[in-house]
């Protein structure tokens, strides 16, 4: 059980690899690397997947900084993504400048928390997607189908748990951004299934 809780932490860390290659395939290919980009997204959200169901079921009590940190590896991946598409010519480097610098202070004066890093993440993967439709249908499908047997494989928590604590989380920004975080979401881990700590 042991075992499989670093296991999950390699497929964590596997991620920062993802991203790594992704800015490097924006910067060599361009927009001829946007099908081997589709497929490199879809084994990163896949490992999230998986990361998180052996992190439950490891039934092992210890944490590790890893574990503790995987929001930073996932947010890390839409880093690269964002890297690529900017390369490639799908975003404008003005408007990707725009976006980090945004999303930096907002990170600098409340923190990165769970909810803030899912929302930095999200317009990222929706561009994404919607370039991958465009340009290369067949691999748009391919990610929609993903995410509906993602979707599928992690119900019914998905919408028992990992939806309603988003919409919480929300609120707890909107609280948070009155009160400085003070009171806002502790919890700095985002799973592409939800929460990856202990059940």
């Amino acid at each position: 059980m042991i075992a499989m809780k670093y296991f999950a932490d390699f497929l964590t860390f596997s991620r920062l690899l993802l991203a790594a290659c992704l800015a490097w395939l924006g910067g060599s290919r361009g927009a001829d690397g946007l099908q081997l980009a589709a497929l490199l997204m879809i084994v990163s959200w896949a490992s999230d997947v998986i990361d998180g169901a052996l992190a439950r079921r490891s039934r092992v009590s210890f944490r590790t900084w890893i574990g503790d940190h995987d929001l930073y590896f996932d947010m890390s991946v839409a880093v690269g993504l964002l890297i690529f598409m900017t390369a490639a010519g799908y975003i404008n480097t003005s408007l990707s400048i725009i976006y980090i610098l945004f999303w930096s202070i907002l990170f600098w004066r409340f923190g990165i928390h769970s909810v803030l890093g899912k929302l930095f993440q999200t317009p990222i993967y929706a561009w994404f997607i919607f370039v991958t439709f465009r340009f290369e249908p067949i691999y748009g499908w391919m990610i929609l189908i993903f995410l509906l047997f993602v979707i599928g494989f992690t119900w019914p928590r998905f919408p028992k748990e990992t939806v309603p604590d988003f919409l919480s989380g929300i609120g707890q920004v909107e609280d948070g951004a009155q009160n400085g975080f003070e009171n806002g979401p502790k919890n700095a881990n985002n799973s592409f299934d939800g929460d990856r700590r202990q059940p």
